[in-house]
């Protein structure tokens, strides 16, 4: 996305700088694509967790675990519903690292 020109107070014509987007990682540093990345290794690793040992995955997560009973709740006792998501979160963890450049 290119920025119109403008007028400096001097009368010349000028462009401001391009920004980067935050819907495109690569163009912002390396840095916010190492998170990127380091995101996506954590996505594609614990969903592969997820998808192989369900219940017990699901276990350790389920009490007294800084709060995130609240999130692995939904799949206690459902192993089916965890390996399901769990294929979601691999294939965003792949899609997310497909998009880093660096």
């Amino acid at each position: 996305m290119t920025q119109q020109p403008f007028l400096r107070e001097d009368g010349f014509q000028a462009t401001p700088p391009e920004t980067p987007g935050l819907l495109h990682p690569q163009e912002n540093g390396p840095w916010l694509s190492r998170a990127a990345e380091m995101a996506a290794i954590f996505m594609v690793g614990d969903g592969l967790i997820g998808l192989l040992q369900p219940r017990r995955h699901v276990d350790l997560w389920k009490d007294d675990a800084l709060g995130t009973e609240k999130l692995v709740a939904p799949f206690v006792d459902r192993p089916g519903r965890r390996r399901l998501y769990a294929v979601v979160q691999i294939a965003a963890g792949l899609a997310l690292a497909a998009r880093q450049k660096r």
